[in-house]
């Protein structure tokens, strides 16, 4: 069996250094292309319609590493996948075979929670109808089957199921597991059992197996006391309280660009990776009587489709997801209170609280909701929005010239050089470079001297870990190759 990572200790550091990491990076949604309501456009500039869109903020750039023995890490999170996930299987039978994994000669393999598997969603994906045009997932590393059309599926119909229950009740009181679709786009609950069945003939679905960075998913909120939350773990500062007005897409990305909140000016609409990452599964309107969020954060109570009160709203991500004839013509959203869907004249929750659906982006408040698909999922268009910006809390040395505990650290984006500055003439020092999995890629014994430069020239995208090390003293900071 291959040796444990290095990534454990890495992630244990900060609490003997008191440094802090980010143990929940969030992958960018890899989405490069603008839109407006209905058309392919050319990028919006600050303060006219449609700036402030997904494609307007870049972040970690997905990037992954296939290690030959039919692994995959993904250089961001630090997780390693499954590259095939084989045949569907129960849930009961997925427990069992992560418990006896072996694969790549690991065995600590499990079934990845939604956020986990959520990280892998590539919003570069297209879907028309059942024609797939992009899978949501990268294609070049994961092998990613679509439903079996010979025997009645669905192509959407290969949904991958991750670890996550739903705390209520879905459909016909349904007990439900959260998966993702990496076909159409979208998160949703599924029952575990075969309609009609009386819970007694399980469903099968995929599944793609994970192991590695356990902190992967764990949110760690902090009221700054000031109407934002900041949430150290990835590095993301968060609008407290949404202000209780619905919007279209386009003037939920104005409210957000041209917000001031705390006295902050770079404030924006979520990518919906974002956004999904203050999702709290552990909550929901049936189970805790609250959205699925922590109560850190206030949301709106609103009306359901039908009037009644009590219901949450969604929520409006940056993301357009590409789907339809017209694949510029939806926005992505999270779901916080129940995922509404119409059958058989009944008003239902079909998919749950925490499920990642779209809406038209723009329409008539007169004319919704309307009701779409299988499910009948409800159309709203006018949602909520709560507002994300990078925060400076966290601090990684990808942010700018800092001064840390006797050291000066430059980073050159340009020449992908990292400058060291001893600006307390610590002695004999060293530098070293790990991947995020924890591997050591190069060791620099420095010794005395007052500057040294470290090239991270011909290092693949991703994140990397910097350890300057001395008798009695110990850093790490992190550095982004873009």
């Amino acid at each position: 069996m291959k040796t444990q990572s290095l990534f454990v200790l890495l992630l244990l550091l900060p609490i003997v250094i008191k440094a802090q990491f980010i143990t929940y990076p969030i992958v960018d949604t890899h989405v490069h292309v603008f839109t407006s309501n209905n058309a392919v456009i050319s990028q919006p500039q600050g303060g006219s319609a449609f700036s402030g869109q997904d494609a307007s903020y870049q972040g970690n750039e997905p990037a992954y590493n296939n290690n030959g023995d039919s692994t995959v890490t993904d250089l961001v999170t630090g997780l390693m996948w499954q590259k095939n996930m084989g045949v569907k299987l129960t849930y009961s039978d997925a427990l069992n075979k992560a418990d006896t994994m072996t694969l790549g000669g690991y065995t600590d393999w499990r079934i990845p929670t939604i956020k986990e598997l959520f990280s892998l969603a590539d919003y570069s994906g297209r879907i028309q109808g059942m024609t797939v045009i992009n899978k949501f997932i990268d294609t070049n590393y994961f092998d990613q089957p679509i439903g079996d059309t010979t025997i009645g599926e669905r192509t959407i119909d290969a949904q991958t199921w991750s670890l996550t229950h739903y705390t209520g009740l879905t459909m016909n009181g349904d007990s439900t597991l959260f998966g993702m679709n990496f076909i159409d786009g979208r998160i949703k609950g599924y029952p575990k059992y075969q309609p009609g069945s009386g819970n007694s003939i399980p469903k099968t679905m995929y599944f793609r197996m994970v192991r590695g960075n356990a902190q992967y998913g764990i949110n760690r909120f902090y009221n700054n006391g000031d109407g934002t939350i900041t949430d150290s773990a990835t590095g993301l500062m968060w609008q407290q309280n949404d202000d209780g007005i619905a919007r279209d897409w386009e003037n939920a990305l104005a409210y957000a660009e041209n917000s001031t909140l705390a006295n902050y000016s770079d404030w924006r609409l979520p990518n919906i990776k974002e956004l999904h990452s203050i999702v709290d599964y552990t909550r929901s309107p049936s189970a805790t009587n609250s959205p699925a969020i922590d109560p850190i954060f206030g949301v709106s109570s609103i009306n359901d489709p039908n009037g009644n009160p009590g219901h949450y709203p969604y929520f409006w991500s940056s993301t357009t997801l590409q789907d339809g004839i017209n694949p510029t013509a939806a926005a992505a959203y999270i779901a916080f209170g129940k995922a509404y869907g119409k059958m058989n004249g009944n008003l239902l929750d079909t998919h749950g609280a925490g499920a990642m659906r779209s809406d038209p982006k723009s329409g008539l408040a007169a004319n919704y909701p309307q009701y779409f698909g299988p499910q009948g999922d409800a159309l709203i268009v006018f949602n909520h929005v709560r507002c994300v910006r990078n925060s400076s809390v966290v601090q990684g040395i990808n942010e700018g010239n800092q001064v840390h505990d006797g050291f000066m650290l430059l980073q050159n984006d340009f020449t992908k050089q990292l400058t060291i500055i001893n600006t307390k003439a610590i002695k004999n020092f060293s530098v070293g470079i790990y991947s995020i999995t924890g591997q050591k890629l190069n060791m620099l014994n420095v010794g005395d001297t007052d500057r040294v430069t470290v090239s991270f020239t011909g290092f693949k995208t991703g994140i990397y870990f910097v350890k300057i090390s001395a008798t009695n003293y110990s850093i790490v900071k992190k550095f982004i190759v873009k």
